[in-house]
């Protein structure tokens, strides 16, 4: 086992029970609720493999679907971050940039690190309620599901970054 999967494997584990411990229990107005291991398919290396990056976000999503009772929503919605991840990655950084790099704000800047999230976590938001909801019937709630959600998730996403090293 290398260094970098323990490191990976031990931020996995801290964003399982983060989330199952402490962000499940929070929802303001009864629809924003912080989502904050999709920060972990955001830290990806550059050069990291697809399929491993596929099977870490899986995991992640099973874990958590298990965790929350969400049979497949989570775990499917990270498993497709986990396969945008890499393509959206190369938009935001430069093409002579090292291949190990890894998408941060002190990296690429907070400019277009902010951008890389808020697109990355727009879309988990979306695809997740979607799916947890199944119908359109209450609209205005579930956008508000999706607003709310990304707006929390991504300040703590960005707040966790601010403090990364």
């Amino acid at each position: 086992m290398t260094i970098d999967t323990l490191k990976r494997f031990l931020t996995f584990s801290f964003f399982c029970l983060a989330q199952a411990l402490f962000f499940n229990r929070i929802q303001l107005f009864n629809c924003a609720m912080p989502l904050v291991y999709v920060y972990f398919a955001l830290m990806f290396p550059r050069n990291h493999s697809k399929w491993s990056s596929l099977l870490w976000c899986f995991a992640m999503g099973l874990t958590i679907d298990m965790f929350t009772n969400t049979p497949g929503v989570a775990s499917f919605s990270l498993t497709l971050i986990g396969a945008i991840q890499p393509y959206l990655l190369e938009l935001f950084i430069p093409r002579d940039a090292e291949e190990d790099m890894k998408a941060s704000a002190s990296v690429i800047g907070w400019g277009k690190f902010t951008t890389y999230a808020t697109i990355i976590v727009l879309l988990y938001c979306l695809t997740f309620f979607s799916i947890e909801a199944f119908n359109f019937y209450n609209w205005q709630h579930w956008l508000q599901s999706i607003g709310g959600s990304a707006v929390l998730t991504l300040i703590l996403i960005l707040s966790l970054e601010s403090i990364r090293k």
